[in-house]
């Protein structure tokens, strides 16, 4: 279980500015951060008992020439499957907490940050039950279709799509118990970052 540090769960919608503030917290304290989309690459590497757990299941096919897993060949197993894509989180999802809570263990810092893109798509506090606090860095649904298509250089029924497959904004701002509004400068989100750095490093 981790420390008595406190543990920190950040989220937010796509194109919310979730990874501004996540280098900004990591530009405080190296090692603060500890991101679950590297998690999910790490379990999955050849040798690891998740990646022969998703072959398992799956079957060879899902694995590239070199042995790695093939992200590709397994999402087209999955998409559209709901239940492939159960099978497929419950065989992931344990190994990507338990991964992330290790190097919680680890890190050098007064508080961890666990990085959550999907936090509320995932169950929220009752499969996260480690979270002090959770952060949600919150956009108007209109500004994040805006910042998407920029980004990626999409239209806006494909923005809407993207934002649409995630969980809703009222459902990601039920969760929080702090919340970063990101409509002004990356100086403004620094700010706000530490603010609440100085909370969590002092209180």
């Amino acid at each position: 279980m981790v420390t008595a540090r406190p543990v920190i769960g950040l989220t937010g919608g796509v194109a919310s500015g979730k990874s501004s503030v996540a280098r900004a917290f990591e530009a405080r304290h190296a090692g603060v951060v500890v991101d679950a989309d590297l998690a999910a690459r790490a379990v999955v590497e050849p040798g690891t008992e998740g990646l022969a757990a998703v072959v398992a299941h799956f079957g060879p096919e899902v694995l590239a020439a070199d042995g790695r897993l093939d992200r590709a060949a397994l999402r087209a197993r999955v998409f559209g499957d709901a239940g492939q894509r159960q099978a497929l989180e419950a065989l992931l999802h344990p190994r990507i907490r338990a991964w992330m809570l290790a190097h919680a263990e680890a890190a050098p810092t007064h508080y961890v940050v666990l990085d959550i893109p999907l936090l509320a798509e995932g169950g929220g506090r009752a499969t996260w039950p480690m979270l002090d606090r959770i952060v949600v860095v919150d956009v108007p649904v209109t500004v994040q279709r805006a910042r998407l298509m920029a980004r990626d250089g999409i239209d806006a029924a494909l923005a809407e799509r993207m934002i649409a497959a995630q969980a809703s904004r009222a459902q990601r701002l039920a969760l929080a118990d702090d919340v970063i509004v990101n409509l002004g400068s990356l100086a403004d989100l620094d700010a706000a970052v530490g603010r609440l750095d100085a909370r969590w490093h002092h209180g």
